[in-house]
């Protein structure tokens, strides 16, 4: 097969490649540039993305002696991810940037320009694994290794995508693993620390940073009877399930803690309550695809007159949560989850991905949420 393998600079996705390359492809490397100003180097995990990384994936194509290029993708990851986490917080929701970039540049843009270029497929460093249903229709696994899973940020591809998808390290035990293969191979990435912040805010203050970016207007911080208890100097500055920098003159009556519950955009409010008021008993979205073919396809349930029937499945709300067991439904036009234990401090605008077994069957973006003291009043 010819293989355009995505090389970011780090060490996954330079072994993902070199399997590709052992494995008897035609393999092409490839590095996304996605800013027009990098950075000259990271700081040990903060950021991605920068001059280092894409001499660092420039060395290990040469390595495995493949042909490498550096294309120019700044334009597109300004627009679908980083213009889109502005406007999500300054709705009011909390975004995932990096859901966003592999939905819309990693298997979106760049697949559609390998697969013009004549590429059969793109290879990335995740840790998942595609597998083939009865029919021939291709469905997305969690990793073997369950700690380095990273099937849920992979929720967003479809079924489309996924058949021009290979994971390479979708079967390997642990990273350390990897590390050592790399090792083995003689990349000099063995040892490079991970990034774990969002790549375009390498400082790590999303505050600070979405200071510069939206209009801050004063407004109030109220409880859930709309009492005023303080001020903020910006409601877009606040995320769901903040405790700290609340700056709450007022004390509770228990002397509990508060926390951020809701940001109110329309009404430039930050809606604050105690630790219980945090928990979800349902969530819900109409912004959903599946990954495969869907629940009534797959047999996991029947379809209703508003889409499909309610089925048992797990879900997860963030890349490092466990999964939660749930059951879901559609209703009205949206995917309907109820968690058999409440959620904790879900915020409109993450990402859902819904699971049967290790499968992916899908995700939804989270437009609502219903509390369970809600639900208890």
């Amino acid at each position: 097969m010819k293989i355009l393998a995505a090389m970011s600079g780090g060490v996954d996705s330079a072994v993902a490649t070199a399997r590709a390359v052992e494995a008897g492809h035609d393999v092409t490397g490839v590095h996304l540039a996605l800013s027009r100003m990098p950075g000259l180097f990271r700081s040990g995990s903060r950021g991605c993305c920068t001059v280092e990384d894409s001499l660092d994936a420039r060395r290990a194509a040469g390595l495995l002696g493949i042909p490498f290029y550096v294309w120019d993708f700044s334009a597109q990851f300004t627009e679908a991810v980083v213009d889109d986490f502005i406007a999500e917080y300054a709705a009011g929701r909390t975004p995932n940037p990096c859901m966003r970039c592999n939905e819309r540049i990693k298997f979106a843009a760049l697949l559609d320009k390998a697969i013009d270029l004549g590429f059969d497929a793109v290879v990335t460093g995740h840790y998942a694994n595609v597998t083939t249903a009865a029919d021939g229709t291709p469905e997305l696994h969690r990793a073997s290794a369950w700690a380095k899973d990273q099937s849920y940020v992979l929720g967003v591809l479809t079924t489309d995508q996924l058949r021009h998808a290979m994971f390479p390290l979708g079967d390997t035990p642990s990273k350390t693993l990897v590390r050592e293969e790399a090792e083995r191979r003689g990349l000099s990435v063995a040892n490079k620390p991970d990034s774990h912040d969002i790549c375009f805010i390498p400082e790590g203050d999303t505050r600070d940073w979405l200071a510069e970016r939206i209009p801050m207007e004063s407004g109030d911080i109220v409880d859930t009877d709309g009492t005023v208890l303080g001020h903020h100097d910006g409601a877009q500055a606040y995320t769901v399930g903040q405790r700290k920098g609340l700056g709450i003159g007022v004390p509770s009556a228990d002397g509990r803690p508060r926390f951020v519950l809701e940001v109110k955009a329309a009404t430039n409010e930050v809606v604050v309550g105690m630790k219980e008021d945090l928990d979800i008993a349902e969530i819900a979205g109409e912004r959903f695809s599946w990954a495969g073919n869907d629940p009534v396809a797959s047999g996991i349930t029947a379809s209703t007159d508003d889409g499909f029937d309610e089925f048992a499945c797990e879900v997860q709300i963030r890349a490092h949560a466990d999964p939660v067991p749930a059951i879901a439904t559609s209703r009205g036009g949206e995917i309907v989850v109820t968690p058999t234990e409440p959620l904790n401090g879900v915020a409109t605008g993450q990402t859902a991905v819904i699971y049967v077994g290790t499968r992916v069957l899908g995700q939804f973006t989270i437009d609502r949420t219903v509390s369970a003291t809600a639900l208890t009043h």
